[in-house]
């Protein structure tokens, strides 16, 4: 691609549009600061923008990018930096437009149970808003603090609640989106049914800003389940924890959470949190189980069926989280396991999801390849979804075997799961690191389609250029 470089007259327009206080540059920006806009919680990898605005509004993204657009300038749209797949990296240099500004929640409608919202927001903060209303938003990533719901959007986000309500796609109604060109469409209406044209509102959710950029969206919105229960349960073998996911589904039960986290994931997220947890020496792995709902009796009769299911496999004393305090504590060490790994060390995080009741041949496949290749995995991730996540840890691994070595081990986890009735990401989006394995995944027909609906609507190519496509 035949991207220009950014004159200083083309800032100085940056700035005439956001003002000068929201347009940062390396040369007037301190150091720290400016090196965090080409980062995100991707491994180490580090890629510095030529510059950074930061718009208020619609209008403001739209004369930035109609400028891009004119002059050949990428555009890397980015959000909190949460993301693990490299999607917020400017790969090629240029723009990076930053959502931070973009943080109004411009209206919660009680009546028809929606919200409208800008990219900005951060999760958690949408979250607590409807339910002081009484309503529920339940795509909660582990990163929920702090990740923005724009972000969000870009790789249809999940977490834990998704087994029983779905990824962030499936609460998506409408979203205002700035074209390459400039121009401002809304892509569909703020209905339940819509049958009018081609679903471009489900095109926008997981296109990770190659198409455009979202600028608003529209929410359905659900009354918030007044009562939870939740459990601990340990295995004595890790794979018996992944066997009894699927026995639980089959038992007529559909939790609002279903968490496998092996023995050292677990463990570290305990010791970096500094919360006290005693694991038994024979106990390799646990499931974070929650149910939720309006009816607390009814709760319990599910608890006691679930306790039905786990007394047939090899499990220790199960704790069930008899206060607040209790259960907020199991969910921080659940949602912070990803920041424990990279605590200790160095890690690529593959993203892989299968059919659930594969999750345990997906499980043992995984350890297998480890061995043979000689690394070590830390495994955690959403089981009720099949949705794996393996942190391959660097350790002592030299970078011969970290940066070219791993490409055929990972290769392999990938197959196993596409072998499975899988694919290779479930909710982190494809980004940078993930694009060379695609095509395990995804047929040269499937791919040229996609390159054909990225021409049409980015025909210079400026739109978060070197992600996803093998090519560009």
């Amino acid at each position: 691609m035949n991207f220009q470089v950014l004159t200083p007259a083309l800032v100085a327009q940056f700035e005439e549009i956001v003002g000068p206080a929201h347009v940062l540059t390396a040369q007037r920006t301190e150091a720290a600061e400016y090196a965090g806009y080409g980062r995100d919680h991707t491994e180490d990898l580090h890629y510095a923008p030529e510059v950074v605005v930061k718009p208020a509004n619609a209008r403001e993204v739209s004369q930035i990018v109609r400028l891009c657009h004119e002059n050949h300038i990428p555009v890397t749209a980015r959000g909190a930096g949460t993301g693990l797949s490299g999607g917020a990296l400017p790969l090629h240099q240029g723009l990076v437009l930053s959502t931070e500004r973009l943080n109004n929640i411009v209206e919660i409608d009680e009546r028809n149970l929606q919200a409208t919202v800008e990219p900005g927001v951060i999760n958690e903060v949408f979250q607590r808003a409807v339910q002081e209303v009484g309503l529920f938003y339940p795509p909660d990533p582990a990163s929920k603090g702090s990740c923005f719901l724009g972000g969000n959007l870009a790789h249809s986000s999940g977490g834990p609640k998704a087994v029983k309500y779905g990824t962030t796609r499936d609460y998506v109604l409408n979203l205002e989106v700035v074209l390459p060109t400039g121009d401002i469409i809304w892509t569909a209406a703020n209905t339940l049914k819509n049958s009018t044209g081609y679903n471009l509102t489900q095109l926008m959710v997981g296109s990770e800003g190659t198409l455009g950029i979202i600028t608003k969206a529209v929410f359905r919105l659900l009354p918030f389940p007044k009562h939870n229960i939740l459990m601990l349960v340990p295995f004595r073998q890790e794979a018996q924890a992944a066997e009894a996911v699927a026995a639980v589904f089959r038992a007529g039960i559909i939790p609002s959470g279903m968490e496998f986290m092996e023995r050292e994931a677990i463990a570290w997220s305990s010791d970096y949190l500094k919360i006290p947890l005693t694991l038994p020496a024979d106990i390799t792995a646990h499931l974070l189980i929650e149910l939720d709902g309006q009816d607390l009796d009814q709760l319990y009769k599910e608890a006691e069926q679930v306790y039905a299911v786990l007394e047939t496999y090899d499990v220790g004393e199960i704790l069930l989280a008899d206060n607040a305090t209790q259960k907020d504590e199991l969910w921080r060490i659940r949602r912070n396991i990803g920041n424990a790994v990279r605590y200790n060390s160095v890690y690529k995080e593959e993203d892989t999801v299968v059919p659930r009741a594969e999750l345990p041949t997906l499980l043992r496949g995984v350890k297998e390849i480890g061995r043979r290749y000689g690394f070590k995995s830390v495994c955690y991730g959403h089981a009720g979804d099949g949705n794996l996540h393996v942190n391959i840890i660097r350790g002592d691994l030299d970078d011969e075997m970290w940066n070219v070595g791993l490409r055929q081990p990972i290769t392999e986890i990938f197959e196993l799961c596409v072998k499975l009735g899988g694919t290779i990401s479930g909710e982190h989006g494809i980004g940078l690191v993930q694009k060379g394995y695609i095509g395990i995944a995804l047929k040269e027909a499937n791919l040229n389609l996609m390159r054909g609906i990225k021409q049409v609507f980015d025909p210079h190519g400026i739109m978060n250029p070197g992600k996803i496509w093998i090519t560009d």
